[in-house]
């Protein structure tokens, strides 16, 4: 491409170039050709420069395809990194939006290139952003696998997750384990899968990576020790000390706190043993609540978010 005129006028800079090849490509059928048909004149937005706007006026020829079978007859030709077909932009500036769509998205994006000089409205970014291709991830050495809700109790799916960079790296519409297997399979070099105590995931990753190993990340292992404290403190209860008095409170004596006692097992009303006690507490009031007002098991279960088999344990109890 040679330019032939550069006019600078109050705000912008008009420039007029022309292409230099002797032909070009067909893209129907990737003949070459040097007949030219016609000629015509392009005006791609371009990048700004100092400050003003880039009017641009590009003639490109218009060429004759020499293959009788190819179902084009003309072609118009492309400036490589310049243009493409159909676009009214130049790939300076489509990239500089795309950029830009990526950092800010949609409506601080196009606030951002209106200052720039460029006129793009959210419409015009996030296209760009759809249109680019997928990242190229190299399969993870150490994986991470756990589930996650499209929609809670009803659709779930699996998100894996690239330990090492703490990058998403896929998403699976389900948490099935032969889902999880094909997925192994299909991106062989896995060499730690870090997961949940899932059945399923763990029947997925035999199948999918038998060579793997396999262990628990750090937010199940805590999660999984405070169940276990809970639980074991719920059911000791009784057997926990009761903590002493500030110092400066009179001495209790230990015939003081037996008469205590003896008096809270009589008089006091009986102790809630914990936060799960409490829910399952509430939960089987709600649920006697709504079956003595005519609901029935399924209607409870939906309302409540709950399995019928769980309603119905709450209501034989």
């Amino acid at each position: 491409m040679v330019i032939a005129s550069v006019e600078a006028e109050p705000g912008v800079i008009r420039v007029a170039a022309r292409s230099t090849a002797r032909g070009a490509r067909c893209p129907g059928c990737r003949g070459w050709s040097e007949r030219v048909h016609g000629s015509y004149q392009r005006h791609p937005a371009h990048l700004p420069t100092a400050g003003k706007a880039v009017a641009l006026a590009l003639t490109v020829r218009r060429f004759l395809c020499g293959n009788r079978e190819c179902p084009r007859r003309t072609f118009a030709e492309q400036v490589a990194g310049l243009t493409r077909p159909y676009a009214h932009r130049t790939e300076r500036q489509r990239s500089t939006l795309a950029r830009i769509a990526l950092a800010l998205a949609g409506r601080a994006g196009a606030r951002l290139a209106h200052l720039l000089g460029m006129n793009a409205g959210r419409d015009t970014l996030l296209p760009l952003i759809r249109a680019l291709p997928d990242p190229d991830r190299p399969t993870p050495r150490v994986l991470g696998v756990d589930d996650f809700a499209f929609r809670r109790g009803h659709t779930y799916g699996t998100i894996l997750i690239d330990i090492d960079t703490h990058r998403p790296i896929d998403v699976l519409p389900d948490r099935e384990a032969a889902t999880l297997a094909r997925w192994l399979a299909d991106h062989p070099g896995v060499e730690v899968i870090c997961r949940d105590r899932s059945t399923a995931y763990a029947d997925g990753a035999r199948a999918g990576a038998p060579n793997a190993e396999h262990c628990a990340d750090r937010w199940h292992l805590f999660y999984n020790l405070v169940e276990a404290v809970e639980k074991t403190v719920i059911r000791h209860r009784a057997l926990l000390p009761e903590p002493e008095p500030p110092d400066d409170r009179p001495a209790v004596t230990a015939e003081d706190v037996r008469a205590a006692a003896s008096t809270a097992r009589t008089t006091a009303a009986p102790r809630t043993s914990g936060r799960i006690s409490d829910r399952t507490r509430e939960r089987h009031q709600t649920i006697h609540e709504l079956h003595h007002n005519g609901h029935s098991l399924r209607g409870i279960a939906a309302q409540l978010g709950l399995a019928r088999n769980t309603v119905r344990r709450f209501l034989r109890a």
